[in-house]
């Protein structure tokens, strides 16, 4: 199995995907005009096996309590996935797939597997975790930078999306545990949406892309000048102690995004 990078292509779309470098989107051209902020840290990476921060890297699992490094001080956050080599199980024109084994400093002996599919139209990513062994607490979802104007210049990209709420976000960035009307931005924050994520990215004249997932909660982060986020995932921030998902035996943790495209 291979760690090059991987393209598929149909009709005007293609994609680079980056297993060596967190299996991350690092290219989606449409037409010939890149979406994704260019970057060793950026593209569109899985975030496995947890999503945003865990408080102080330390969750529970039972009576047992994990100490994960600390890569945003004081906080653990995204998982370290991203950070990986992945391997290329197959690849075709259209469809790749990709496996990484679970390993120290995770607790737990695991395997996760993204599934990139592309069409002239849309992009599909999916995430599988599984365990070798015992059930363990998991998160998974991704974390793409859109650039915030396409190549060629033209007006910057407008989101929009009607959340059923908003976690209130403390001053440590995690959330509260409260649940508030939904506010105006900038945001670094998570929502949600309990009929599944249907966020719409567009860029006037140029793109519209919508970002579906039947997950129920997205963080949507527009801080920065260059790019914006939107990222589908199985909880909410934290999610590892407030409301974990439980990988086991005989189900293992399996979560989907599509973006679809319409030219304007």
């Amino acid at each position: 199995m291979s760690t090059e990078d991987v393209i598929l292509t149909a009709g005007d779309a293609e994609v680079t995907v980056r297993p060596g470098n967190g299996c991350r989107i690092g290219s989606l051209r449409i037409d010939g005009a890149e979406l994704l902020r260019q970057g060793e840290r950026y593209g569109a990476f899985p975030m496995v096996p947890w999503c945003g921060r865990i408080e102080n890297g330390r969750f529970r699992d039972g009576a047992t309590v994990h100490q994960m490094p600390l890569n945003s001080p004081p906080h653990a956050i995204h998982g370290f996935a991203r950070d990986a080599e992945w391997r290329t199980a197959r690849s075709s024109k259209t469809e790749a797939v990709f496996t990484y084994d679970l390993t120290d400093p995770w607790p737990y002996p695991g395997r996760v597997t993204q599934i990139v599919e592309l069409t002239e139209d849309a992009l599909t990513l999916r995430l599988g975790i599984e365990t070798y062994g015992d059930s363990f607490p998991a998160q998974a979802g991704w974390h793409p930078w859109f650039h915030r104007t396409l190549d060629g210049g033209g007006d910057p990209v407008r989101i929009d999306f009607t959340p059923a709420w908003q976690e209130e976000r403390g001053d440590d960035h995690l959330p509260t545990g409260r649940r508030v009307d939904p506010r105006p931005g900038p945001w670094d924050d998570c929502f949600g949406m309990p009929e599944g994520v249907d966020v719409t990215l567009t860029w006037p004249g140029r793109l519209a892309l919508n970002v579906t997932s039947r997950e129920q909660w997205v963080v949507v982060y527009d801080e920065q000048d260059a790019a914006v986020c939107v990222e589908p995932q199985t909880g909410p921030p934290n999610g590892l102690n407030t409301a974990p998902r439980l990988v086991t035996p005989i189900e293992p943790l399996e979560t989907a995004t599509t973006w679809t495209w319409t030219r304007l």
